[in-house]
């Protein structure tokens, strides 16, 4: 039985990818030293072009690329849906964000900048 406290590291990883994000200057966060649930990556779906890099970063397997849902696709702004239209009407979630450590790695990897960390705390959010 495996220890539900510690999030199991992704399968889906690609290597090079992380090593990029890891040295970027700017990277945001608590190099995965948070305490799960304590920071959630908050994605722009006016700006996300559904390019996976959030994925293939994401050593807790936090994202998924996945067709956008009618009602997200319903609140975005005009170029916001001629974006997702021309990228295969597709948008990165994050089903499993109770698993971020706050490593942003997610957040240098995405090169439309359309992820940010929020620190969740006492019931506030606090965009880092």
């Amino acid at each position: 039985m495996t220890d539900q406290t510690e999030p199991t590291l992704s399968k889906r990883t690609n290597a090079a990818k992380v090593r990029k994000a890891a040295q970027h200057p700017k990277r945001p966060g608590l190099g995965c030293k948070a305490e799960p649930a304590t920071f959630v990556p908050v994605v722009d779906r006016n700006k996300c072009e559904a390019k996976g890099d959030c994925v293939e970063v994401c050593p807790y397997d936090v994202f998924d690329v996945a067709p956008i849902s009618d009602a997200d696709f319903r609140a975005l702004s005009f170029l916001g849906k001629m974006r997702v239209r021309f990228h295969g009407m597709k948008t990165a979630y994050t089903p499993k964000s109770d698993r971020c450590l706050a490593c942003g790695l997610c957040v240098v990897a995405c090169p439309e900048r359309a992820i940010n960390l929020v620190e969740v705390s006492a019931g506030n959010m606090t965009v880092r």
